[in-house]
């Protein structure tokens, strides 16, 4: 989102999270959205947590996936237009595209709203909806949510206006818990739904033949049941489910 925003607009400043440890050799690292800025040329900001004291050099922010309180002084002083990876009402929350897949929703979307200190509450300035294939999962979606963002900020930036947001319909994406991540594969069309939830970004759980594996993508084999397609050995690293069995001994 914010290369494609660059592209179309002047950005002022970067307002990102801290480095941090990531990875199995948990080296400090910088956000993908931080070497992107610095890539583009655009400041950055890192604070560990948003005062109301903070400098914005600009009236208008664009929110996403930001993930820190923004504290309500800060709210007030500029307009702050959050991007939203559901059709809220549906959705607000932490996981939005993860639980629309795992409810079997047929479609999701993008919404554009104000921030406020209600969570994903706020007046809606623009929404727009699209399929949710039954191939895709996550990362597919949330690739297919950013181009449909940027065309919306697109439409709203130049003249803002907005209209109440509807508590008729509205569900809550909670944060993915360990739970979430175990397979039952007894369970097949729940089970393939969460491996399409969970990719390619956390994975989901299951014992195989005894073993433990993550399955990163699966199918329904000819008799309806889980057939493992992308797995990892605890351990090791992703392969095709072929090459983990040439390696079993």
């Amino acid at each position: 989102m914010l290369e494609r925003l660059a592209a179309r607009h002047e950005i002022a400043l970067l307002l990102t999270r801290p480095d941090a440890a990531r990875g199995r050799g948990r080296r400090i690292e910088p956000p993908p959205a931080k070497q992107t800025a610095e890539r583009l040329g655009i400041p950055v900001a890192q604070p560990e947590r948003l005062g109301p004291g903070l400098e914005l050099p600009t009236r208008t922010v664009v929110v996403a996936a930001y993930g820190l309180l923004i504290p309500t002084k800060l709210l007030d002083r500029a307009l702050w237009l959050n991007v939203h990876p559901s059709l809220l009402p549906r959705w607000r929350g932490a996981a939005p595209v993860e639980r629309a897949i795992l409810a079997g929703d047929a479609e999701t979307g993008v919404t554009i709203h104000r921030t406020t200190p209600e969570l994903d509450a706020g007046p809606i300035a623009a929404q727009r909806a699209f399929p949710i294939g039954p191939e895709d999962d996550a990362g597919s979606v949330y690739s297919a949510a950013g181009p449909v963002a940027v065309e919306l900020l697109d439409e709203v930036l130049p003249e803002p206006g907005f209209r109440p947001q509807p508590e008729d319909g509205a569900t809550y994406a909670e944060k993915l818990t360990a739970d979430d991540r175990e397979l039952d594969l007894s369970r097949p069309d729940d089970a393939l739904r969460r491996i399409r939830a969970l990719s390619p970004h956390v994975g989901a759980r299951a014992v195989v033949d005894g073993r433990p594996l993550i399955v990163w993508r699966a199918r329904a084999s000819a008799d309806g049941r889980v057939e493992p397609l992308v797995v990892q050995p605890e351990g090791r690293r992703r392969m095709t489910y072929d090459e983990y069995l040439r390696g079993l001994r």
